[in-house]
């Protein structure tokens, strides 16, 4: 009935039911999470739901803290009976996740109030939601997830994202339990967030030429501190993406003076591989991205910055005076190394401010960061040999966790080599593979879905291509690892799409 499955669960008789004398109890400790829950459901309930610092009166919703260690940070225990839920835990986030469980065993139309009108929608209004039996079946559920890192990433830079579609997926990913909002904000064509030392980099990288129309946008100072704020009110950390050395034409479009050449460029129309990056030789550039980062720490407050990493061409480098003495002046053998010169110096920055340095796999070649974590896209490889290294890893394969890919073979889209990623073949993930020992899975933070949006133009294309897939990797990180019985998730899917569809999500269904 839930998803993603809870580690046990044991259903017993009888119903607990919400009434107009319903409270939910907690301390002042629990109170912030007491009053998202009421705010989740008085709009369809249309009941008071009192949140009050009471424990002695019947038909109440208990939220308590307890010291228990086998719960963990995440962890919960929910026992509902005929009179009482009760949900115990560690830890404000614990409890937060045991309120999502409740959430979905109650009716799905308890969700009403979230998302915008899709096809799918087949929701009841909030008029005749009124006429609803608020039950919850008793149960006792003892519920902590497998891994700490289950995540999400959108682009925002091939195609804009208003504010209130990214608020809208932050909370379907709260809905599964997952914690990781990672944000793509810079690319080769457009950059997406606001520095205001640099404020070129919006009045021009933010913008591209599209069939004679202007396209973009970016996201304020004030409207980023607005998401993180929103997302971590739902336990979710948000990890920007600024990237470098590569993927960065947007920015020098708006300063030239930071590729190998110097010349003037457009933000790119064209998907793919842009062969202008920042210039490795040049100090400029160097001072350039501190100043940038800096900003970005003020915003995020999360132990992480993504700094990309990916697809760096190297031929203006092998071809630029600056990169060459670059090389020379620090003993580097190659390309390659003075790739790894530039993250390794990136990461010292970013670790002298009290962040760690995340990038994708490309950051091994020539030698990886000494502090850095590794999102393993190309495959599981990246991820083994950063393991092995001691390095912690995500992981996040093409081969199951790429989003923009189509569902179906029958579905054409000009972009993953013709590969097809059902919701079944995410089921069948496993993110610590069998090369690891013991000590070296523990590297292994967990993993995360990538939405990449060259083709994605609409919210409910995006939509279509999260969901269902990304309730099947969700309950893949969360879960015990013994969970894999896709035709029981099935089942639960069956259920939980009327919820997707009470949230007015756009989810995928099989063309025949």
């Amino acid at each position: 009935m839930i998803i993603p499955k809870p580690q046990k669960i044991e259903v017993k008789s009888g119903t607990f039911t919400l009434n107009e004398n319903t409270i939910i109890s907690v301390s002042n400790e629990t109170k912030k999470v007491g009053e998202y829950l009421a705010e989740e459901l008085r709009p369809s309930t249309k009941l008071p739901l009192p949140v009050e610092n009471i424990a002695s009166d019947k038909n109440r919703i208990s939220l308590l803290l307890v010291d228990n260690d086998n719960l963990g940070d995440e962890g919960y225990e929910l026992i509902s009976t005929t009179d009482e839920i009760k949900i115990t835990a560690k830890t404000n986030a614990g409890l937060f996740y045991g309120c999502q469980s409740l959430k979905q065993l109650l009716p799905p139309e308890n969700l009403y109030s979230h998302g915008t009108e899709t096809q799918h929608n087949v929701a009841q209004s909030p008029m005749s939601a009124i006429n609803i039996k608020w039950t919850v079946p008793c149960v006792n559920i003892y519920d902590k997830p497998r891994f700490k890192w289950r995540g999400i990433m959108l682009d925002s830079c091939r195609h804009f994202w208003n504010i209130d579609f990214i608020k809208k997926n932050i909370d379907i990913i709260a809905l599964h339990k997952m914690n990781i909002f990672h944000w793509h904000l810079t690319e080769d064509q457009g950059w997406r967030i606001e520095i205001k030392k640099y404020p070129e980099l919006t009045e021009i990288g933010a913008w591209r030429n599209e069939n004679g129309e202007k396209y973009g946008g970016f996201y304020t100072q004030e409207q980023i501190n607005d998401v993180v704020k929103y997302a971590a009110d739902r336990f979710i950390t948000v990890i920007p993406e600024i990237e470098m050395p590569g993927h960065s034409v947007a920015a020098i479009a708006a300063y030239p003076e930071l590729s190998c050449s110097g010349e003037k460029v457009d933000v790119p129309t064209t998907w793919g591989i842009h062969e202008n990056v920042y210039c490795a030789g040049n100090e400029n550039t160097f001072n350039f991205l501190e100043n940038v980062l800096t900003e970005v720490f003020q915003l995020f407050p999360g132990d992480y910055i993504h700094i990309g990493g990916d697809e760096c061409p190297k031929k203006r480098w092998e071809k630029c005076q600056k990169c060459q003495q670059r090389i020379k002046n620090e003993n580097l053998k190659n390309e390659d190394e003075l790739q790894s010169y530039f993250i390794k110096r990136m990461e010292k920055f970013i670790n002298k401010n009290g962040k760690r340095l995340v990038g994708w796999d490309e950051i091994l070649e020539g030698g990886l960061a000494p502090n850095a974590t590794v999102m393993s896209w190309r495959g599981i490889e990246g991820g083994i040999a950063a393991s092995k290294q001691d390095h912690n890893v995500i992981m996040c394969p093409v081969t199951h966790c790429y989003f923009d890919f189509s569902q179906t073979e029958n579905e054409k889209i000009d972009i993953g080599g013709g590969t097809t990623t059902t919701t079944e073949k995410v089921y069948e993930f496993e993110p610590i593979p069998d090369e690891l020992s013991d000590e070296e899975a523990k590297h292994v933070l967990g993993a995360q879905g990538n939405l990449w949006t060259e083709h994605i133009a609409t919210v409910e294309r995006a939509e279509e291509m999260l969901y269902p897939r990304s309730c099947a990797l969700a309950e893949k990180l969360w879960s015990s690892k013994n969970c894999s019985d896709f035709g029981n998730f099935e089942k639960r899917l069956e259920l939980h799409l009327k919820r997707l569809d009470v949230l007015k999500i756009n989810y995928f269904t099989t063309i025949p």
